[in-house]
């Protein structure tokens, strides 16, 4: 992929400062810059390498006043990080765009491909299976009976779609992970085993969804298990049937959440997390790195911490307090010792 400055001002409607005709082929962080390369600039403590960077041209905010002379090319636009955040996204398009079936594949005549589909070698497409235009399906994944598939949709290596989910569009699901599989449903019988509870229900994952790799998300008993729309998932996290994830929630490595919680919109977990089942997490709700939560959470946009997690500025003053537990012992005990004494 190649553009010149000036194509690229239009593009993000910006200003250039500079040379417009100069052409970029790649990116790069602008301490490891390079001839041909487009960087940005919008946390300050960067600044010095503005002026001895090697990139061909620095995206910057159009309110940034340079301190030095600046070698290389500007192009000032109104939000430098979200404006690069883009051209990544398009460069990351550009490179990972594949097209066609390739030989090994197993597509069911049954099912419904759109244009410009790409499936790789040793996937297996089943019969019922709706796939919409420009979606990438990787080699070695599987594709279960009557799975719908939206557009622009890419699902990595390995990646296994049990029957009757539904995946929206724009939709990212990276390498060894399984949607659909049987939620945790085990019924205890009186000779203290487990008879299994069929999970007849599916998975569906709204629009503009990323899930990391080597994830489960169960299917629900009953119903559907729901990842709302942008929701964010990291690598290694465990979601159990009919568990509903509200929108832009994210969700960092090795969280889980049990049967049928309710996730707001706006969450944010760290990593760790586990939530108890039949739980709801309040909208905009912030849990901090290995939290454990076994009961609702009814205030929205607060911050939480601790196992049993609580409000996190009293974890923060518990932790000072457990911190002097081992001083306010030998005191104690001390002062037990005079008395007894007496």
């Amino acid at each position: 992929m190649q553009i010149s400055v000036a194509q690229l001002a239009q593009l993000l409607n910006g200003t250039v400062v500079g040379n417009p005709d100069i052409l970029l082929h790649t990116v790069a962080k602008i301490e490891e810059g390079k001839e041909g390369a487009l960087s940005f600039l919008a946390n300050m403590k960067y600044e010095s390498h503005l002026y001895d960077t090697k990139s061909s041209a620095v995206l910057i905010n159009n309110d940034f006043v340079p301190t030095q002379e600046v070698k290389t090319t500007l192009i000032k636009v109104e939000n430098a990080y979200a404006s690069f955040t883009l051209l990544l996204k398009q460069f990351a398009a550009h490179a990972n765009k594949k097209e066609g079936i390739e030989e090994g594949s197993v597509i069911n005549k049954s099912s419904e491909l759109g244009t410009n589909i790409y499936v790789g070698s040793l996937a297996y497409i089943a019969k019922g299976v709706k796939i919409g235009n420009n979606t990438q399906i990787y080699p070695t994944s599987y594709i279960g009976d009557n799975v719908k598939i939206g557009e622009n949709c890419i699902l990595y290596a390995g990646v296994k779609i049990y029957n009757d989910c539904e995946i929206g569009n724009n939709v990212i699901i990276h390498a060894g992970t399984v949607i659909g599989s049987d939620g945790f449903g085990f019924a205890p019988l009186a000779d203290r085993s487990y008879k299994k509870i069929p999970q007849i229900g599916n998975v569906i994952i709204e629009d503009d969804v990323e899930i990391g790799a080597n994830c489960a998300i169960d299917r629900a008993t009953m119903g559907s298990t729901i990842i709302r729309k942008g929701v964010k998932l990291d690598n290694l996290n465990q979601v159990a049937h009919n568990v509903e994830i509200g929108e832009h929630t994210v969700m960092a490595g090795q969280s889980a959440i049990a049967g049928s919680t309710k996730i707001g919109r706006y969450c944010i977990l760290a990593g760790q997390v586990g939530i108890a089942g039949h739980l709801t997490i309040a909208e905009g709700s912030v849990l901090g790195a290995k939290s454990g939560v076994n009961s609702s959470i009814k205030k929205e946009n607060q911050k939480w911490f601790g196992a049993p997690a609580f409000e996190y500025a009293d974890s923060l003053k518990s932790s000072i307090i457990f911190k002097k537990l081992p001083q306010l012992y030998k005191t104690v005990s001390e002062l037990e010792k005079k008395i007894n004494e007496k």
